[in-house]
């Protein structure tokens, strides 16, 4: 009997690897990032030191060089067949919940690739910058859902990343500012044939909804060849978001033209408060209704400790 239940226990579509085991597969490749450059690199609150990024990045960064070498090589024989010349970059998606730390995964990602001599130059692009502006959020009565899948516009997007996949030399992306919690409508980001695309963004993995009459609406994840989720039990992540927004509190809400500058005169109190409220109503809900359940559908899982250490990495079977 206890063997049958063995044999009947679930079999998990991912390899899973402890920090140790993971850190192995570097092999030979040498860290060359500094402390110095690392710094920079860090998200607020954000603690990875340079043992991480040689344990957990420097192997994700081997791993990924192979996909993106194999990807050109492919994309240099559909060139040959067609007799053209077109660039086509390797597109990475970066999923996970707000305050989980997918910036900081992703600058650092983006820093240990471009130092790959096959794909130099490699470019970030968050989808913040595709939420509608607020005029148009508060038009909608979406403001309280801002970084559900309704208040972006995906069109924009889907357009964005087509235009980028199929080899346009210049595509322009729209910025949006933390500060002003808003697009910025007279900036805008240019991505000009890099070898890689970064994407990063609370949803990236979410399926669209289906057209009535049957039109063929690609996913945003279906311009990606490799996607991560960064990945944390709830609890912790609200207290990482709680803590974030206690230290902006006193920081980035002070600012001219800061839109939570009402914020900024809270007690600790009053702010924790506020901080755990937003979480609830906003981010938790986005997180359980949207977020988490596209974790499956990852190529890689980043799974953090409550410490924001990665010690578990889960990568999908070929």
């Amino acid at each position: 009997m206890t063997d049958m239940i063995n044999d009947k226990r679930e079999i998990s579509p991912y390899r899973s690897f402890n920090t140790e085991e993971w850190g192995e597969l570097r092999k030979d490749a040498k860290l060359t990032l500094v402390e110095s450059e690392l710094e920079k690199l860090r998200g607020l609150g954000e603690t990875v030191s340079l043992a991480e990024v040689e344990e957990i990045y420097l192997p994700l960064s081997r791993l990924l060089n192979f996909y993106v070498e194999a990807s050109q090589g492919l994309y240099g024989a559909t060139n040959a067949f067609l007799g053209r010349e077109v660039k086509v970059p390797f597109i990475i998606g970066v999923a996970g919940s707000v305050a989980v730390g997918k910036s900081t995964t992703s600058r650092i990602l983006r820093e240990m690739l471009a130092r790959w001599p096959s794909h130099p130059k490699v470019d970030l692009v968050t989808t913040d910058g595709f939420l509608f502006p607020n005029a148009v959020l508060e038009e909608r009565d979406l403001m309280q859902r801002k970084g559900f899948p309704e208040s972006f516009d995906l069109r924009r997007m889907r357009r964005f990343l087509a235009e980028v996949k199929s080899g346009r030399p210049h595509v322009e992306a729209p910025v949006y500012s933390h500060v002003a919690y808003d697009i910025l409508p007279n900036d805008k980001i240019t991505v000009s044939q890099p070898d890689i695309l970064i994407v990063e963004g609370l949803n990236v993995l979410q399926p669209a909804l289906l057209a009535k009459e049957g039109t063929e609406i690609p996913f945003v994840s279906d311009y990606f060849d490799f996607s991560i989720y960064i990945d944390a039990e709830e609890t912790v992540i609200q207290r990482w978001y709680v803590e974030r927004f206690m230290s902006l509190q006193k920081t980035a809400f002070r600012k001219p033209g800061a839109y939570f500058q009402r914020y900024a005169e809270l007690n600790e109190q009053e702010a924790s408060d506020m901080a755990v409220d937003i979480w609830t109503r906003i981010n938790l809900k986005n997180l359980e209704e949207n977020i988490l359940p596209t974790r499956a559908r990852a190529d890689l899982i980043l799974h953090k400790s409550d410490d924001h250490r990665i010690d578990r990495v889960l990568l999908r079977k070929i």
